[in-house]
């Protein structure tokens, strides 16, 4: 069966996003960007929420004129055209550059159970909470960042019982970031 995998940028003190919505901070270097892309080709699905969507959809089909010089853009940008996107939300009704809009997280997991390369959740706290209360979460793969945000909004979302992790993988990027990877037991 497929896998989904969590990845996510956070700050230090536990944020995705700062008080006031800001997402201006995490720095993607060269090592980081690498383990990115190796995520990226372990997918043949992208999941996001709405918010993420809005963001990713603003960015990813025009990042090679915004930042044409821009490594990291320049490997994902054709990726992104290329992989099927999904956005779960409660209230969107369709969503361009070929995004499939699903309502219900019960859609995902019969997504999940069809053959193919695993799925990728990018950001969407909340996406990823109902998706782990459901049990539907295999990888974590939390990047913490040099940087205390002090308010905003948190990584995770409490949810109903405890759920055990094992800890897979650790390491830092760019001598500047450090990778937490915990898949469920």
């Amino acid at each position: 069966m497929r896998k989904i995998m969590y990845y996510v940028h956070q700050s230090l003190d536990g944020f995705i996003e700062g008080p006031n919505g800001e997402f201006d901070w995490p720095v993607l270097g060269p090592e980081l960007g690498a383990y990115s892309m190796s995520l990226a080709h372990r997918a043949d699905t992208f999941l996001y929420g709405r918010t993420v969507w809005d963001m990713k959809a603003s960015y990813w089909p025009h990042a090679l004129s915004i930042t044409p010089d821009e490594p990291h853009a320049i490997e994902f940008a054709p990726v992104w055209a290329k992989t099927r996107k999904l956005v779960l939300s409660r209230t969107l009704e369709s969503a361009p550059y070929d995004a499939e809009v699903i309502h219900d997280v019960e859609e995902v997991r019969a997504i999940k159970e069809l053959p193919g390369k695993d799925i990728l959740l990018t950001g969407s706290a909340s996406v990823a909470a109902a998706l782990t209360e459901r049990g539907l979460l295999d990888e974590y793969h939390v990047i913490v960042h040099p940087v205390v945000l002090g308010g905003g909004k948190p990584v995770y979302h409490p949810v109903a019982e405890r759920l055990n992790l094992q800890l897979t993988d650790t390491r830092t990027f760019d001598n500047r970031t450090v990778l937490l990877r915990h898949d469920l037991t």
